[in-house]
């Protein structure tokens, strides 16, 4: 059962072709800690495809007339290919997650995704990592390429794929929580560090 301790909410973005692991672990480590996350879909059904297939069945869509990105804190973009690229090709995605960034809110990506935060420009002279495979994108676009698992600066969180999802979920947690709060999902998920 659902108890929300915070007022604050998360949209986890979920493309057609994404790494279905990436998103729902995300997910489930922000639920268990009891914070408020929807998973939305780029495209105007709530059943997307994983690069696996996976159907996953969000909660909402970017093309219901109510929705709003600024209703939420933060944004969430999951890896996986296609789904980095179908997330790049959303417009109306891509400008939220700009006017995210450039005014202070967060934004966190893991894979393949970080590149998106490339592209747009804003990963220049920013600490980041990515996917391996897309680390040269970072770096074409003028970011500082580290290799942790999550790589925070500022308001911009980074991970590396799969293998660092749960490390990045934690993350999340402690950027609405804390570290107790953190303490505590581990304990829930038997986290073996």
């Amino acid at each position: 059962m659902f108890k929300a301790q915070t007022e604050k909410r998360v949209a986890v973005f979920f493309a057609n072709g994404l790494e279905e692991c990436e998103a729902l672990v995300l997910t489930d480590l922000l639920f268990r800690a009891g914070v408020p996350c929807d998973k939305v879909s780029i495209t105007d059904n709530l059943a997307v495809t994983s690069s696996h297939e996976v159907t996953v069945v969000c909660d909402r869509t970017i093309a219901d007339d109510d929705f709003d990105f600024d209703a939420y804190d933060m944004l969430v973009l999951p890896g996986g290919m296609p789904g980095t690229k179908n997330l790049r090709a959303c417009e109306p995605l891509c400008d939220a997650v700009r006017a995210f960034a450039t005014s202070g809110r967060t934004v966190a990506a893991i894979c393949a995704a970080p590149s998106i935060l490339a592209e747009l420009g804003l990963l220049e002279g920013k600490s980041a990592t990515s996917n391996p495979n897309f680390q040269h994108v970072l770096s074409e676009h003028g970011a500082r390429v580290q290799q942790g698992a999550v790589v925070t600066d500022g308001d911009l969180m980074t991970s590396k794929g799969l293998g660092t999802a749960v490390e990045l979920g934690l993350e999340l947690v402690r950027h609405f929580l804390g570290d107790d709060a953190v303490e505590d999902v581990k304990r829930k998920i038997v986290y073996q560090s």
